[in-house]
């Protein structure tokens, strides 16, 4: 398979969702694994408003990283509605920056519920890095 530098793909699962995240980096497979997130679920948002938020997350290894993330963006969306489009990430040993931009969702096809951490494992490939994610549906 032909692939750009970073990006996502839906992998079929009999049960909840999985999608593949790979990118160079691992900020960039961060940032990648929301886009797929939202990809997902179907996520739409207004083009007319903007907001932006600033995360500070804490894990003690890189996967702890990436569900505390996608975890943050979830609970956004829920309790506020937002869904974000624009990434800056930066990381500094266990710890992550994230400056975000986004919008209240005008559509949104299908409810993510959780990020797991079944079977999730961040693994380096010749290109950067690459992970599997499994989403509770």
């Amino acid at each position: 398979m032909d692939r750009k530098t970073a990006g996502f793909r839906e992998i079929e699962h009999t049960a909840d969702w999985e999608l593949e995240v790979w990118a160079p980096d691992l900020a960039s497979l961060l940032e990648q694994a929301a886009r797929g997130m939202y990809s997902l679920s179907g996520a739409r948002l207004d083009p007319g408003i903007r907001f932006n938020r600033i995360l500070e997350i804490r894990g003690s290894d890189p996967e702890i990283l990436l569900v505390k993330f996608l975890s943050e963006l979830l609970f956004l969306g829920e309790q506020e509605g937002l869904g974000f489009d624009t990434f800056r990430l930066s990381l500094n040993g266990d710890h992550l920056s994230a400056e975000l931009a986004g919008a209240p969702f005008v559509l949104l096809d299908k409810e993510i519920k959780a990020v797991t951490y079944h079977r999730l494992k961040i693994e380096p490939v010749p290109t950067g890095l690459e992970a599997r994610i499994i989403f509770d549906v």
